[in-house]
């Protein structure tokens, strides 16, 4: 297949795409290599009509359908046959058959203590390593729409990599999270931020509390207020501390926590890091979470039957590898009527979704003063780094002295604080054009887009139609590795992600949309996804979705309250 042919889709009978070539190569449609793409390219994706209202989006089920029997068989016999294989290389290597003796520990090292016993790392010796390939790929360029991939080889099974010196040019990027496109090299675009860097350099070299408070960090953390709508908020260096290091100051011995099943790595640390008792409750399960309250109004702390000091819910906007939006509503609800608080990651929700990119307390239509603690990150939407804790001014008054992170931790680079001024004045039109709003719109259009047509296609896929993260499931290991390895010699880079890190029958590839896709780039993803789906036969699905947009009724009002 040549790669100088761009590909557009039409829905037709039996879940197939029809895709036509018309010659034109997507990377000359006048777009960016690293970059955003042109107003007359980003006004061309209008895929369907304007966003749903906030009671729709709520009563839309989000998609998690079950495989068939023999997929979930399949899968366990893979991991089974891997496992065994495993074993018996590990029998080779003890009788010296085995030709590859780097996973072994070297004879200089005989005399010591292992680090780790043997079988913790039994995975990563025998079953990691062999795919190894498909991650930590180091990439040349700008990782914007798409990027460069350094070739690497390998003459060890995956144990080392050396580089050819080639590359792989222009890849389509469908794995990062640069939802809104501020990942970019426009000149015009980042003269602020060089400016910044001529007059305060790269780095402070100092916390907030001692000589690294500048000017543009309580502009920035008044802007950041002022978008989210609350009275004060706090700028932190590093995404995950915002979490880990802030979520200790706040709860500790005889508090609870009620943490979804699914949280970041970084909301389960600062739990564990803070003393508090945690419960988990099932995701985005509503049952689970008030018999959990229920019961710990009821019965209070352990043995003592004292009341908790306090009742924290922790969930996340958009969950990373899920795709689903949180049933904020229903939780708000449930904080109020067991008088709890309420934490709320917004780090792949901010900037988003919503139709001014606001988060999903905008989604829904709730008042952004219903969520006791507002989190978010700048390392997706905003295209820099760092996170943010944001809600009444006592709490945030009371972090500056408290949190970790912020006594302890420098303080936020100057030319990163401006990117991410220069990034929420656009998406807020503050910068006098529309060209945030228009891109918070084209990736709501690009989302649905994707969506739809690969459920069309007959992938099955997760999460909520209104998020960009859109994970296509593969289940069986053996076809995780081929998917990643022939979807980049097709030029497209996509995330696969398996066992541990997801349930063991629920392996998959994690796309991410951005407003800086061109149609022309998802069509030639999706034209490369149908092609391959049957190859390796990964349509498992047994809907039947229909091309029309699904129909709602609007007299239908939900009521949010819930019964007692």
């Amino acid at each position: 297949m040549t790669q100088d042919m761009a590909r557009t889709t039409a829905p037709v009978p039996n879940g197939k795409l029809n895709i036509q070539l018309n010659g034109n190569n997507f990377k000359n449609a006048n777009c960016k290599k690293n970059g955003y793409h042109n107003k007359a390219q980003k006004n061309s994706t209008a895929h369907s009509a304007g966003p749903p209202s906030s009671r729709q989006r709520f009563q839309r089920p989000e998609s998690f359908e079950n495989p068939p029997m023999y997929v979930a068989v399949m899968t366990y016999l893979g991991f089974g046959i891997v496992t065994l294989f495993g074993y018996f290389r590990d029998f080779l290597r003890a009788v010296g058959l085995e030709k590859c003796h780097i996973a072994r520990e070297r004879e200089e090292q005989k005399d010591f203590v292992p680090l780790y016993q043997d079988f913790e790392n039994f995975y990563t010796r025998n079953l990691y390593m062999r795919v190894r390939d498909n991650w930590n790929r180091p990439i040349c360029s700008l990782p914007g729409p798409v990027f460069d991939v350094m070739e690497r080889v390998s003459p060890d099974y995956n144990w080392t990599f050396s580089l050819t010196g080639k590359t792989i040019d222009d890849v389509i990027n469908m794995g990062s999270y640069n939802y809104l496109g501020f990942a970019e090299n426009d000149g015009d675009f980042l003269k602020t931020v060089a400016d910044r860097t001529q007059q305060y350099g790269l780095g402070v070299c100092s916390t907030r509390q001692e000589m690294g408070n500048l000017a543009i960090h309580e502009e920035l953390e008044q802007l950041v207020a002022t978008f989210l709508g609350v009275e004060s908020s706090m700028i932190f260096g590093m995404g995950f501390a915002t979490n880990s290091m802030n979520i200790p100051a706040l709860v500790g011995k005889g508090c609870l926590i009620l943490s979804d099943e699914l949280n970041h790595t970084s909301l389960i640390l600062g739990a564990r890091l803070s003393g508090a008792t945690i419960w988990v409750f099932k995701h985005n399960n509503m049952q689970s979470l008030e018999r959990l309250l229920r019961e710990a109004v009821c019965s209070g702390q352990p043995r003592t039957h004292r009341p908790w000091r306090k009742v924290l819910i922790m969930v996340e906007g958009i969950y990373s590898m899920e795709g689903s939006v949180v049933r904020l509503p229903d939780i708000v609800a449930l904080k109020k009527k067991y008088k709890a608080y309420l934490y709320l990651d917004e780090a792949h929700s901010i900037g988003a979704v919503g139709p001014t990119g606001r988060g999903v307390t905008e989604l829904f239509g709730l008042d952004p003063s219903d969520i006791d603690v507002m989190m978010g990150t700048f390392t997706k939407s905003f295209g820099a780094a760092g996170g943010y804790i944001a809600g009444k001014k006592e709490l945030v008054d009371y972090l500056r002295s408290h949190s970790h992170s912020a006594v302890y931790a420098s303080a936020m680079s100057p030319p990163v604080t401006e990117q991410i001024l220069r990034a929420m004045k656009c998406i807020m039109g503050l910068d006098g054009t529309t060209v945030g709003q228009a891109r918070v719109h084209q990736l709501a259009e690009n989302t649905r887009y994707f969506r739809s047509r690969l459920q069309e296609m007959g992938f099955i896929i997760y999460g909520n139609d209104d998020s960009p993260v859109v994970p296509i499931l593969l289940y069986m290991p053996g076809k995780v590795v081929a998917f990643s390895r022939a979807m980049l010699k097709r030029k497209i880079g996509v995330v696969v992600v398996g066992f541990p890190a997801t349930p063991i029958t629920e392996a998959r590839a994690r796309f991410c949309l951005s407003a800086a896709h061109t149609k022309a780039m998802l069509d030639q993803v999706l034209f490369d996804l149908n092609e391959l789906g049957d190859d390796l036969c990964l349509k498992f699905s047994r809907r039947k979705y229909s091309p029309r947009p699904q129909q709602h009724n609007n007299n239908d009002d939900t009521d949010f309250e819930l019964d007692s």
